[in-house]
């Protein structure tokens, strides 16, 4: 059976340098729930809870009775956040006001009847509220400027301005203020000025 790795696969995606970069992110497959604020909450909790308790159902569909085409075995992807504010008047250090929407990468061959299917599985073996949240949906970034951020999250500010410098040395400028985090450590785990993080944001050309 063939397995993938997104380490050695899609290692440009997920294993950046800690400078920054461009690049063109495909489509990408997506399980996501959104949802509003502080990420150190319960809610925030909860709902990543609800993505891992999926992505592991689809990852071991291998092994159950009725295994579809076209399984194979991988590497169940990081935690993935796209991240803006709910009140754009706020400063960003309220993180009462932040909007998020959590994600973790799905398979190619997760087909949205395949995702009913193993979804109202997950709804059966591991309840959670935050599954009703749950959906599939196919994600298209784009041209992207990325870097990855070593230290805690509360530091990201300054590789955000490296990157925002870059792309002005090299006549691009944000779309927005939105931005995408994929959580290479676990937090509960990891010191915090250990912590990888990749960065990333849409670029456009000035």
């Amino acid at each position: 059976m063939k397995k993938q790795d997104y380490k050695k696969d899609f290692k440009d995606l997920y294993l950046p340098k800690n400078k920054p970069v461009f690049l063109e992110v495909p489509p990408i497959r997506y399980a996501i729930i959104n949802g509003s604020g502080d990420p150190n909450g319960d809610d925030f909790a909860e709902a990543t809870g609800a993505l891992y308790s999926f992505s592991y159902t689809v990852k071991m569909i291998y092994k159950s009775p009725d295994v579809p085409e076209g399984i194979y075995e991988y590497t169940v992807f990081p935690l993935e956040g796209v991240w803006d504010l709910v009140d754009k008047e706020k400063p960003s250090t309220d993180k009462n006001n932040y909007a998020w929407s959590i994600m973790i990468r799905q398979p190619d061959y997760l087909t949205e009847a395949l995702f009913e299917r193993l979804l109202a599985q997950t709804r059966k073996k591991k309840p959670n509220p935050w599954l009703d949240q749950l959906r599939m949906e196919i994600v298209e970034e784009g041209w992207c400027c990325q870097m990855l951020h070593l230290g805690s999250y509360d530091e990201e500010p300054a590789s955000f301005a490296a990157m925002e410098e870059y792309c002005r040395d090299q006549g691009y400028q944000r779309k927005s203020n939105i931005h995408r985090e994929i959580y290479l450590s676990d937090p509960r785990k990891t010191e915090p000025e250990k912590l990888k993080t990749v960065l990333r944001f849409q670029v456009e050309k000035l």
